[in-house]
């Protein structure tokens, strides 16, 4: 099985790193019917967390936002990769965007433990459509 890179876009929320805050987001989402890809959350401080979403469908997800008075900036935009998980899979992409010169400033992977891997790439707006390109998307 060859990697298939895709574009995503996604939405955020900054909130308090307080108990229950990521369950009360994921609740709104489960209450709207949105599906999600991924779900990142990840310190921002030492009191708020950002809480990152890429939804299956982000047209739903920014209208139950909306609906819900729920505050989220996005859509933004970054990359998902996934494939058969073997080693070494990760340093092909890094590579090709390193020799031309892009930067990835955030990057969250997991393999599936039945063979696969996804990785959500984050790079700088001004840069994504470059590495749209050096990606093949």
């Amino acid at each position: 099985m060859a990697e298939a890179v895709q574009r995503v876009e996604y939405f955020y929320a900054v909130v308090l790193d307080e108990p229950g805050e990521a369950l009360r987001l994921l609740e709104f989402c489960n209450a709207h019917g949105v599906s999600l890809i991924n779900f990142t959350a990840f310190p921002l401080g030492e009191s708020e967390v950002q809480i990152c979403f890429f939804p299956e469908d982000a047209q739903k997800l920014k209208m139950a936002s909306e609906e819900s008075g729920i505050p989220l900036v996005g859509p933004r935009k970054a990359f998902l990769i996934r494939g058969e998980d073997r080693l070494g899979v990760l340093i092909e992409f890094h590579s090709r965007l390193a020799k031309a010169g892009i930067n990835i400033y955030a990057a969250n992977g997991t393999t599936d433990g039945h063979g696969g891997f996804g990785y959500i790439l984050w790079v700088e707006p001004y840069q994504y459509e470059e590495a749209a390109r050096v990606l093949g998307v």
